[in-house]
């Protein structure tokens, strides 16, 4: 478990590159994201995981098995994890999911959860993994991953509608997405947030930010932005992450496009799990999987030939686009005329096909900024996602474009968070894990695919 580099496996020097990012960033238990992020995040590590596995998959195993052990007793895994050092309690107290019954006696966590990409990961581990090893992995995550994929249900899809609703933009990874930022500003938009507005004040809350102290602030969400987000986690905290309470009077709440397509890949590789371990899901959980595969065409609008996130209050859907309506092709589900209906829009010179990877909206949004954090830059993660979605539909030639154009990315800038779309410029943290780690993943798949050369 010591060793990082599997010496028998074609490595590239990019490759050795990212496998040194990933050993830089280990903290034991989890790999931090990057140096200003310290705590375990639920789609990190398992993209992390993702890229480990090739050149460690005992432990990416171990990194997967670490997001058990935030697990609550409702099932819910928690999107993050908190780091136990003294140095971390203010960022502990202020989410205290200890308010919850539920929540775990052994660690310190948020109170909501993220992009439920786990059994995803676990199967792609579990690939590189020896067979005993990979049953004895199997048979650790199943039931975890069971009570997880159940509470999903139970807890967030209340009307049995089959998609499942999400309660923060943190649930959905893109915090400050247009979609999402329409419903806040719509829907959550306290009297005192508007007078810091209003006074053109937002100034002093970059004193206590610590992600402005490390990357420029125009990089960031905005100041009134997070103001809002972290609004929403009081009133959470406020009642104790309740959701009955929290739906009982909420404004704000979304099935997002993003959420429930992941949700339906790892619907399909959690029953890979099973059937591996011989092991049987409860017939209810089966019925909701189709039941989400179906719902999924809910958030298709016929118009545009776009899919759209939906507000769970008026079941309009929202729409603004983003680098969502391309998740669909993840899900792997929809039809193959919708899946070449985004082909052909991915392909657009003017809003997403542009000399870098796809950026998270279009260029022609109202909201586009290239350096604004989910608001234009290229990530890594989403476009790992569609070229995964792309494969999987038979577009090979778009995959392959995608991903040696995404690996050429990280070849010119390095491995940060995010990217310039236009000019390719890194942005965010530097020696970013998950961004290392698919980087990885990208370089072995198109080795498989379109071989070493293309490179």
């Amino acid at each position: 478990m010591d060793s990082y580099i599997d010496t028998t496996a074609p490595e590239t020097d990019l490759a050795t590159r990212m496998v040194g990012v990933l050993k830089q960033n280990d903290r034991g238990g989890h790999t931090a994201p990057a140096n200003f992020y310290p705590h375990q995040w639920l789609w990190d590590s398992a993209f992390t995981a993702i890229g480990l596995r090739h050149s460690n998959p005992e432990r990416a195993a171990e990194e997967l098995a670490g997001l058990v052990g935030g697990q609550w007793a409702n099932g819910m895994i928690p999107h993050m994890i908190f780091n136990t050092g003294r140095e971390h309690r203010l960022e502990r107290d202020a989410w205290r999911s200890w308010l919850n019954p539920f929540a775990p006696d052994t660690a310190a966590t948020s109170g909501i959860t993220q992009p439920p990409v786990l059994a995803d990961a676990v199967v792609k581990v579990g690939q590189k993994l020896p067979t005993d090893l990979r049953r004895e992995f199997y048979r650790f995550m199943f039931e975890p991953l069971v009570k997880y994929h159940e509470w999903l249900y139970a807890e967030r899809d209340p009307h049995n509608e089959g998609l499942t609703l999400q309660i923060h933009p943190y649930e959905v990874g893109l915090d400050n997405t247009p979609p999402w930022m329409m419903q806040l500003y719509e829907h959550n938009r306290p009297w005192w947030i508007a007078a810091i507005e209003t006074l053109h004040a937002e100034w002093v809350v970059n004193f206590i930010r610590s992600d402005t102290r490390s990357v420029p602030p125009g990089q960031r969400i905005t100041s009134l932005e997070a103001l809002m987000l972290w609004d929403v986690v009081r009133r959470m905290r406020r009642k104790r992450y309740d959701i009955n309470k929290i739906l009982h009077r909420t404004l704000f709440c979304t099935q997002d496009i993003t959420f429930n397509s992941i949700l339906v890949r790892n619907n399909i590789q959690l029953k890979v799990i099973a059937n591996s371990l011989r092991r049987k899901l409860p017939d209810e959980l089966l019925d909701k999987f189709g039941h989400t595969e179906e719902a999924l065409g809910k958030l298709y609008d016929e118009p545009t030939k776009q899919y759209y996130s939906r507000d769970f209050i008026t079941h309009q859907l929202i729409l603004e686009p983003s680098i969502g309506t391309f998740m669909p092709l993840y899900a792997g589900t929809i039809s193959k005329a919708n899946a070449k209906e985004l082909v052909d829009l991915l392909r657009d010179h003017k809003t997403y096909w542009l000399h870098h990877p796809v950026p998270s909206v279009p260029l022609n949004s109202k909201f586009f900024n290239e350096e604004r954090y989910w608001q234009g830059p290229t990530w890594i993660n989403t476009n790992w996602l569609i070229i995964d979605g792309l494969r999987r539909y038979g577009f090979k030639q778009e995959a392959d474009d995608l991903a040696v154009r995404s690996i050429e990315l990280v070849q010119k800038s390095g491995p940060y968070e995010y990217f310039s779309p236009l000019d390719g410029k890194g942005l965010g943290a530097a020696d970013f894990s998950w961004t290392a780690a698919l980087t990885i993943d990208l370089i072995k798949t198109s080795i498989d695919n379109i071989g070493k050369t293309a490179l």
